[in-house]
């Protein structure tokens, strides 16, 4: 069976909203990704429904704390069986490597991966932040700390890619949001990306939300991207 490249954004704040999604999109050609606005909303119940329409999980909570905290957090995530799970790299080499331990003690063992730099931000961001490096030099070093924490790859955009593949391998996961097709609209996404373009720099899977979701027919939508790839 072939590995869908698609991850769908589930960016719904209600059990009805998130079955009305559910049964328009097919798992045969598509993840999940379950976010904050969703989990916070619904909770673990999201997971569960997700799981019996047949669909595997991203669970996309991001999680940055301690180490001790942080690492409890991606055993639960485990222990709800999701496919994926992500925590910030700018949690720290510590927090990530506590993260890794987690996950290598529990039964079924999630994918594990960092995100770096926000695909909303810009350098003028992070200057906000005070760090007065460029994004790629972000994204870069984030990813290097990551890899070095033996996380399965991360969470960065397209734009990145292809410079990331190059430096860690086709093993090193490269997941990518901010995925907008030509014939859709940017929204608040900065470094973006088509759905071709991004698969053709190394991006393994692209995370789209909105020109699925908003669409008039997200099923005919996905069938359409996927006929671009």
């Amino acid at each position: 069976m072939k590995d869908p490249q698609i991850i769908v954004a589930l960016d719904v704040s209600t059990l009805a909203d998130l079955r009305c999604l559910l049964a328009q999109i097919n798992s045969i050609n598509c993840r999940v990704k379950i976010g904050s606005e969703l989990f916070t909303a619904v909770g673990p119940k999201s997971i569960e429904i997700c799981h019996r329409t047949g669909f595997e999980v991203f669970l996309d909570l991001k999680f940055h704390d301690i180490p001790n905290t942080c690492a409890k957090s991606v055993s639960a995530a485990a222990r709800w069986g999701v496919w994926m799970v992500n925590v910030h790299c700018s949690g720290g080499l510590g927090m990530m490597h506590a993260a890794r331990d987690a996950i290598e003690g529990e039964r079924y063992k999630p994918k594990l991966v960092g995100v770096t730099v926000l695909t909303s931000m810009t350098g003028i961001s992070l200057r906000e932040f005070g760090l007065d490096r460029p994004v790629k030099e972000q994204v870069d070093y984030l990813a290097e700390q990551a890899q070095a924490a033996g996380l399965d790859g991360v969470v960065c955009s397209a734009q990145e890619a292809n410079r990331l593949r190059k430096a860690y391998g086709p093993d090193f996961c490269l997941v990518t949001p901010g995925i907008r097709p030509v014939w859709s609209q940017p929204d608040d996404q900065m470094r973006t990306m088509t759905p071709k373009d991004a698969i053709a720099s190394g991006s393994d899977y692209l995370v789209i939300g909105r020109p699925i979701t908003k669409s008039v027919s997200p099923a005919s939508t996905i069938l359409r991207i996927v006929s671009e790839l």
